[in-house]
């Protein structure tokens, strides 16, 4: 017997551990006397017999099954190895890091938005971070079915949640839908707790959720930049001047100059066109219009500066730079 024991021998043992692999199954092979089990950092070992759990090894080492792991096992403490004999036994090695993912939507995510029948288109993108939580839930909706369990098929299943997630955390916090970032965490946070709760019942706990960016449609970021750049010049008419001062102290010639007091008169026009859709509203002709010459009432005197472009006027009715309306 001793001539021939080593060589029904062999190691039980996780060989390939990788950490975005959460589980693996060493199934389909006879223990046999001699054998041993290697545990390694950051693994745990669940023998298994008949689908049942028999015991489970957290200490990393290499252990004789006989003598340091049977004694052990709840249903087989006085198996005895014979010759030619073994235990037909699973063994399930557990990856205990915690692991952090990258994630992203697929598609965007149509959020219900004020004057937008079809809703905002919104992807996101973040983190999260998960690991292998509850052993019995794993072994009876996963490991039961399945050799190993990756990184990439918990991914694939919080990827199906996200987008109703994302929209019931965003509504829920009924913030400006053109600003989620400043809400980012508060979002992550909501949607970490559903998760966690869900993915908790086959045994996977997600610890933490980010959400590092909100994209939005290229026309709406160009909107927001438009809106931001208008929002730093404020008054026009000070633009203009700014503007043309710097280009003629910096030298830079009448071209530059031109466009700079092109581009300034493109704004004036805008905003003249918004006044006189303003003006032409019921109940605001008679109102003051306040600029830099003073306050005139609508069919008084023309102001000396124009209201619009601070051109001065001469005494006209309309002013000769940019064609506003002065009396």
């Amino acid at each position: 017997m001793g001539l021939f024991g080593g060589q029904f021998a062999n190691v039980v043992e996780w060989q390939e551990f990788r950490d975005d692999m959460l589980f693996w199954k060493w199934s389909n092979k006879e223990i046999k006397k001699g054998s041993r089990l290697i545990i390694r950092p950051g693994q745990d070992a669940i023998f298994l017999y008949n689908g049942k759990v028999e015991g489970i090894f957290r200490d990393e080492g290499s252990y004789d099954i006989e003598s340091d792991i049977i004694p052990f096992l709840s249903t087989l403490k006085g198996f005895k190895f014979g010759f030619n004999s073994g235990i037909r036994a699973e063994v399930l090695f557990i990856n205990t890091k915690e692991v952090l993912v990258k994630w992203g939507t697929k598609n965007p995510v149509l959020m219900p938005a004020p004057g937008l029948p079809g809703g905002m288109p919104i992807r996101a993108f973040g983190t999260f971070a998960c690991k292998v939580a509850d052993y019995d839930a794993l072994i009876e909706k996963v490991a039961g079915i399945r050799q190993q369990f990756t990184v990439e098929d918990v991914k694939e299943r919080i990827t199906g949640m996200l987008d109703q997630l994302l929209m019931k955390w965003i509504s829920k916090e009924g913030k400006d839908m053109f600003n989620l970032q400043v809400n980012a965490h508060e979002i992550g946070q909501g949607i970490q707790e559903d998760l966690d709760m869900e993915m908790q019942k086959i045994g996977i706990g997600i610890s933490s959720f980010a959400v590092s960016s909100f994209n939005y449609p290229p026309e709406v970021q160009k909107m927001a930049e438009k809106a931001a750049a208008q929002s730093m010049i404020g008054d026009v008419g000070r633009f203009q001047q700014v503007a043309m001062g710097e280009a003629m102290a910096n030298g830079q010639g009448g071209g530059t100059a031109s466009e700079m007091a092109g581009m300034a008169m493109g704004m004036a026009m805008g905003q003249q066109m918004a006044s006189q859709m303003h003006q032409s509203m019921p109940g605001q002709g008679g109102q003051m219009n306040q600029n830099a010459g003073g306050a005139v009432p609508a069919g008084g005197s023309a102001p000396n500066f124009c209201p619009n472009c601070g051109t001065k006027t001469n005494g006209a009715n309309f002013c000769p730079n940019c064609g506003q309306k002065l009396v």
